[in-house]
């Protein structure tokens, strides 16, 4: 059997150069096409989706999950999930985290990628189970990121950790584009003579070498690869599915796919990339190849957040000594991947000791939260005086940081049942609770055709 390929279009493609923008109108009149590829799996729900359709497009999360599943008949559906932080931005109590899982996969989806950002495993574990208990495919995905800590023997640990724990299936995920293709041969080759689960690659184009890294990773015997269809392909976005298709046609890798269905499925969102270039939605900024990726080992997004963060200051002379000052705060966090949330935490805290003129004058309280153990043990040790600096004499947190959080479902389900129209509404308000409010009045006044002038909803209907 071949290479299989994951297509991310409907997810992280424009999430990653739309800002998660794309409609469900836009996915619904090609989903048949697609679904006749013979893709390993589609990627079209989680991560910042779910966000953005309640937030940006009045639009029902689950309904479009519902959407998708209706018109993908033949495919496997694929969600991103952020461990205990599901697709929120903190640590949610274990019986939220089940319910969310379980109608995860009662409303379609069938491969649930979960990662943690410090790769803690600990923080998997409960949505692991939860996707094996419904019937799910769970697969453990461990951040890539280069630092004196990491190495293939630490990546091969937290792989077997992550199959210990139940993982079906490992993914590598990088997400600053980081991997070059040498060190993509050697990682694989490495997970496959240690673990004995499928083995995927997921990364971005930011660098310039993600389809590079990809022949030396499939040469090195990885299942699976993530690609997106070439008008919202390269960029910040990740490699281009038709010329890798085209690459491994007539090898033992060869993938199957038909290139004259995939050129067809390309001319239908050719025009919507321009649309969306015309709109501003998409910047062509973010479609060129960032080589700093590689010399400061931050990811794009990271990269244009310091330079607003500095802009605001009026110190936008800084830009060279805040780069400097991210890998030091990194060292002295104990090595975070740079990925949501703990890019903003090193990142915020690099610009503040900068501006400050003194390190660790100014503390965010994201900061404090990382050093005392709010979101998992670092991966290297926080040495004694960083920990004095930021949070004093405070306790610090050892244990997984969701045990301490009580069951949280009930009084959720109680603080909002005048709007419960579905049972999902209760995880859609649990992970957003202003964000769903407004959202569910919207809801009610199209479905009653209120007068809009008559309901407050304010923010609630953003242009896009």
């Amino acid at each position: 059997m071949g290479v299989r390929i994951t297509d991310t279009t409907l997810r992280d493609a424009h999430q990653s150069l739309l800002a998660t923008r794309m409609k469900i109108e836009h996915m619904l009149p090609v989903i048949e096409k697609i679904d006749k590829v013979g893709y390993h799996s589609l990627e079209c729900w989680g991560g910042a989706t779910f966000d953005s359709c309640l937030r940006f497009l009045n639009e029902d999360p689950w309904e479009r999950l519902r959407k998708i599943r209706a018109a993908a008949k033949n495919t496997k559906l694929q969600m991103l999930l952020r461990g205990q932080n599901l697709l929120g931005y903190k640590h949610y109590a274990d019986d939220v985290v089940e319910y969310f899982v379980q109608k995860a996969v009662a409303n379609g989806i069938d491969i649930i990628r979960i990662f943690d950002a410090l790769n803690d495993t600990r923080n998997l574990e409960v949505a692991m189970k939860a996707a094996k208990k419904e019937g799910g495919h769970a697969q453990g995905a461990f951040c890539y990121t280069i630092s004196p800590f990491h190495s293939l023997e630490q990546f091969v640990k937290i792989a077997k950790e992550m199959v210990d724990a139940g993982a079906d299936s490992i993914c590598i995920k990088d997400m600053a584009g980081l991997l070059t293709p040498y060190n993509a041969y050697d990682l694989v080759k490495a997970l496959k003579e240690n673990v004995k689960v499928p083995i995927q690659l997921h990364t971005h184009y930011t660098s310039g070498v993600a389809s590079m890294t990809y022949l030396k990773a499939i040469e090195a015997g990885c299942d699976i690869v993530d690609c997106a269809i070439s008008p919202l392909a390269m960029g910040t976005s990740q490699p281009p599915v038709e010329p890798l298709v085209a690459t491994l046609q007539g090898t033992p890798y060869d993938t199957g796919y038909d290139l004259s269905l995939l050129s067809e499925i390309a001319d239908y969102f050719r025009p919507l990339r321009e649309e969306f270039l015309s709109s501003g939605l998409l910047n062509p900024k973010v479609l060129g190849v960032d080589i700093n990726t590689l010399l400061y080992q931050v990811p794009g997004g990271m990269l244009s957040n310091l330079v607003s963060q500095l802009k605001q200051a009026g110190k936008e002379d800084k830009f060279m000594e805040v780069l400097n000052e991210v890998p030091k705060v990194r060292e002295e966090l104990g090595y975070p991947p740079l990925v949501t949330p703990t890019s903003q935490i090193v990142g915020t805290q690099a610009v503040m000791n900068v501006i400050a003129g003194e390190r660790y004058k100014m503390v965010p309280k994201e900061t404090k939260a990382l050093v005392k153990g709010e979101y998992g043990k670092t991966p290297a040790p926080i040495k004694d005086e960083i920990v004095k600096k930021t949070i004093g004499d405070e306790e610090r947190i050892t244990c997984r940081p969701a045990d301490l959080i009580r069951p949280e479902l009930d009084n959720i389900r109680n603080e909002m049942k005048e709007y419960l129209e579905q049972d999902e509404d209760v995880l859609s308000y649990a992970l957003f609770p202003q964000v769903a409010q407004k959202f569910f009045e919207f809801r009610k006044a199209q479905k009653y055709k209120i007068d809009p002038d008559m309901v407050n909803y304010e923010d609630m209907v953003h242009p896009v």
